[in-house]
């Protein structure tokens, strides 16, 4: 297994916080304590749990750590939607977040079936 700093989809992740904290500036400072830091964190979140996930050295709790970046995915996704319908942020900047944030998630869910066929082919391969 590669480090995570050889994933792809940690370098990904990695751009899209700064893409959410580049956001978040513009963002009204009175959701500084509500938006803006459920976002950062969510964001913050996606990379650290792959790094987390990558440094347990077991498939299934490297597994278990990309889902929950997954859903820190979808929790992101959430608050850019949020911020879209408030019209807090232009259009473009935000969908050009939201490819981000979409392209991750395509990233993370492709990287969990990889290793789980992974799995499968070890376990044909012991019953064989």
């Amino acid at each position: 297994m590669q480090t995570h700093k050889e994933l792809d989809v940690w370098k990904r992740s990695l751009d899209l916080v700064d893409a959410v904290y580049d956001a978040t500036a513009r963002l009204p400072k009175t959701e500084q304590y509500n938006i803006i830091s459920q976002m950062t964190r969510a964001a913050v979140s996606i990379p650290s749990n792959i790094a987390e996930g990558c440094g347990r050295r077991s498939d299934r709790e490297l597994i278990q750590f990309l889902n929950i970046a997954r859903g820190s995915v979808a929790e992101l996704e959430t608050q850019i939607i949020i911020c879209i319908r408030r019209k807090w942020l232009g259009d473009e900047e935000m969908r050009s977040t939201m490819n981000l944030v979409e392209a991750v998630g395509k990233m993370l869910s492709k990287l969990v079936a990889s290793i789980k066929r992974r799995e499968q082919v070890s376990l044909l391969t012991i019953n064989d």
